[in-house]
C-alpha cells in the first residue's frame, strides 16, 4: 500500500508553485486571444516561389501551415484593402494560390468567449451534481458533496495550469489561443474528471470494508489499487499526442501541446489534488 496521503500538504504546495507563475503572466497580459476572439482577417496562401515566414511578417502575424503555405492574420480588411494587400504580396513574392480568405467579426469573437465560459461553468455544475448524486450512499459522516467539490477543485487546477502555461507561451513566443484551445480545455475537463471518478469510486467501495481505518488510509489503499490503471491510461494518450506533436503539422501543434499539459496535469491532480484534498477535508474539516 502506498502512503501518499502523509504528504498531502506538500502536494498542495507543489500545485500552488506550478499555478502561480501562470497566473502572474495572465495578469501581465500574456494570454493572447486569436482571431476567433478578437476578430480580423485570416488569409491562407500557397506560394509558387520559395517564401519564408520572416518575409511575410510585414503583412501581419504569420503561421506556416504546409509546404510553402502560410496563414496571415491581419485586422479586418475591406474588399479594396484585401486587393491592395494581395497586390503588394504578389509584387514582392510572386504569384500564389488562395487557400482561404475569411473575415471574423469581433461580435462573433465576443460570443465565442462568452459561450466558452458558460460551457465550462455548466460542465462543472453538472459534474458536482452528478458526483453528489452517484456517491450519496457513502457511509456517514462522509459527504458525497465533498467528492463533487474536490473533483471540481482538481479540474480548476488543470484549467488554470493549462491557461497559465499558454499565458507564458503567449508572453514569450506570441502563441495565440483560439477555438481549438477551448476544445482542448473541454477535452481536458472530461479526461480529468474521468480519472478522478475512477479513484473516488474505489474509495467509495473501500469505505464500508475499512470502517475502522482513518479516511487517509482508505484513500491510500484506493490509490494503490487504481494507480497502475490511471498511469497506463494516461501514458497511452501521451504517446499518441507526442506522435501528433512530432508529425501532425503546424496547425494543430499548440492544440496538442494544450492536451499534453492537461492530460499530464489531470493524472497528477486526480491522485495528488482531488484525493488529497478530499482526505484533508474529511479528516480536518469534515467533523
Amino acid at each position: 500500500m502506498t502512503h501518499l496521503m502523509r504528504f498531502k500538504v506538500w502536494f498542495f504546495v507543489a500545485s500552488t508553485l506550478l499555478i502561480v507563475p501562470g497566473l502572474i503572466f495572465i495578469l501581465m497580459g500574456g494570454l493572447k486571444f486569436g482571431i476567433d476572439f478578437t476578430g480580423g482577417a485570416l488569409l491562407e496562401y500557397q506560394f509558387n516561389n520559395s517564401v519564408t515566414k520572416e518575409q511575410l511578417e510585414e503583412f501581419g502575424a504569420v503561421v506556416p501551415s504546409g509546404n510553402n503555405t502560410y496563414i496571415i492574420r491581419t485586422p479586418i480588411l475591406s474588399t479594396d484593402e484585401l486587393q491592395n494587400l494581395k497586390k503588394n504580396i504578389t509584387d514582392k513574392h510572386g504569384e500564389f494560390q488562395i487557400r482561404r480568405e475569411e473575415n471574423v467579426g469581433p461580435t462573433i469573437g465576443k460570443e465565442l468567449e462568452q459561450k466558452a465560459g458558460i460551457a465550462l461553468l455548466i460542465s462543472w455544475t453538472a459534474i458536482i451534481l452528478y458526483i453528489s448524486f452517484s456517491f450519496r450512499k457513502v457511509p456517514k459522516p462522509t459527504s458525497s458533496f465533498r467528492f463533487g467539490v474536490t473533483a471540481i477543485a482538481a479540474l480548476v487546477h488543470d484549467v488554470l495550469l493549462v491557461v497559465g502555461a499558454f499565458a507564458i507561451f503567449g508572453y514569450f513566443f506570441g502563441v495565440e489561443v483560439d477555438t481549438l484551445f477551448v476544445t482542448a480545455l473541454l477535452t481536458i475537463v472530461g479526461f480529468s474528471v474521468h480519472d478522478t471518478i475512477v479513484v473516488f469510486d474505489r474509495i467509495r467501495e473501500n469505505l464500508p470494508k475499512h470502517l475502522s481505518k482513518k479516511f487517509s488510509d482508505v484513500v491510500d489503499i484506493s490509490i494503490s489499487q487504481t494507480l497502475s490503471r490511471s498511469l497506463n491510461t494516461s501514458l497511452t494518450v501521451v504517446f499518441v499526442l507526442t506522435a501528433l506533436l512530432l508529425f501532425g503539422g503546424v496547425t494543430i501543434k499548440w492544440f496538442v501541446v494544450a492536451l499534453l499539459i492537461g492530460i499530464i496535469s489531470g493524472t497528477y491532480s486526480s491522485i495528488f489534488n482531488a484525493s488529497a484534498l478530499l482526505a484533508y477535508w474529511e479528516e480536518k474539516l469534515g467533523h
